[in-house]
């Protein structure tokens, strides 16, 4: 891309290392950048909303604020604070409980990333009058001269490649958006925040959902939905136990079951009407494999919907090796077919489409 025309960015600052640096490098490439921090929705230690009770949200806590603050004064550049929490309640929060309600397991980052940090902020982006959003996410783009369209495509560094959650980037969207440092790997983000004397270069990473204390989402759901214990059966449904509500499991699950003795245990389905939570012993139960689903909301990076049947690779998951399969539509729907047998395939999980390093799109499972 050509900067000439281009003179302001904003750039999405979360107090870490990766948007600290991608902030650095488009400023020494000469653009006008601002940076901005995105306030989140927090839960509350009870139902009140007094300042005293809330809990932090890792993604903007009053330290990653401050973090990125500090990045802009060195920098010398404009920094400000906006507040999404309404927003984020509503499109990321919500949905979360509403999906696990349903007996589905979402997953909040893609749809933060969708309605919020490539919505709400290309639309402040827009507001603010600057011509690019910019974030430290581990992708990259390319303008193609051929098909006048932007290519949407993996990390340089494919163990830091977080292409699985931004599929919903469609042509509108990448029009505006500048990922700066999906031409590195890890290592050399943390040199380079070093070099720029950044104080957060050491900073960990969390991978963890940010509005959700520790690792065990439960007492979160317990906190918001009305859970409903029941029986734990096998599949010859003899009696193992009892489950403490059907959303707090997900299909393929082995820890916190809750059942000893002959285990371990694999979650291998749920039965809504009985209330019953079906389980094996065996890791590879054939109830655990499948190598066909309906996918839904389906999203085309092109915008332009491609012919059937679509040989692709494929994810189901973010920490997963990509998977040869085929893409068919039929009456309206869109049937993925891998080559072999997959494990756990999870309704609510979202499956992305791959040709080479290239990403096509992609959909949730249904």
């Amino acid at each position: 891309m050509s900067i000439a025309k281009i003179k302001k960015v904003i750039v999405g600052m979360s107090g870490g290392v990766d948007s600290s640096v991608a902030a650095a490098l488009l400023q020494k490439q000469g653009y006008e950048v601002i940076g901005v921090f995105m306030h989140f929705w927090h839960d509350m230690v009870d139902q009140s909303e007094t300042l005293d009770t809330h809990i932090e949200n890792r993604c903007c806590s009053r330290e990653a604020e401050e973090g990125a603050r500090k990045v802009a004064q060195k920098l010398g550049i404009k920094f400000y604070a906006v507040n999404v929490s309404k927003e984020f309640k509503k499109e990321v929060v919500d949905y979360f409980l509403f999906e696990y309600k349903q007996g589905r397991t979402p997953n909040p980052c893609i749809e933060c990333n969708r309605s919020i940090k490539f919505e709400v902020m290309i639309e402040k982006t827009l507001a603010m009058g600057a011509d690019f959003m910019a974030t430290g996410h581990y992708v990259r783009i390319k303008n193609d001269i051929k098909s006048k369209n932007i290519k949407f495509l993996k990390a340089k560094d494919e163990n830091k490649d977080q292409s699985y959650f931004l599929y919903t980037l469609n042509q509108k969207k990448l029009k505006y958006c500048l990922f700066p440092i999906g031409d590195y790997g890890k290592k050399e983000i943390r040199i380079l925040a070093k070099e720029y004397g950044f104080e957060i270069a050491d900073r960990k990473e969390s991978q963890e959902i940010c509005f959700i204390q520790g690792k065990y989402y439960g007492d979160f759901l317990k906190k918001y939905l009305k859970l409903i214990p029941g029986k734990i059966v096998d599949k010859d449904n003899n009696i193992l136990g009892e489950h403490k509500g059907l959303p707090l499991y997900t299909i393929g699950q082995r820890r916190d079951i809750g059942i000893g003795g002959t285990g371990p245990y694999f979650v291998i389905g749920m039965n809504r009407r009985k209330n019953q939570l079906i389980v094996s012993n065996k890791k590879n139960d054939q109830n655990l494999l499948s190598k066909k689903f309906i996918a839904e909301k389906i999203v085309w990076t092109s915008g332009q919907t491609p012919e059937f049947p679509l040989k692709i690779k494929a994810k189901i998951r973010y920490r997963m090796q990509e998977a040869t399969a085929i893409v068919y539509k039929e009456n309206e729907k869109y049937i993925v077919q891998f080559t072999k047998s997959q494990r756990a395939i999870m309704p609510g999980q979202s499956v992305v489409f791959y040709k080479k390093d290239e990403v096509l799109g992609g959909g949730i499972i249904k």
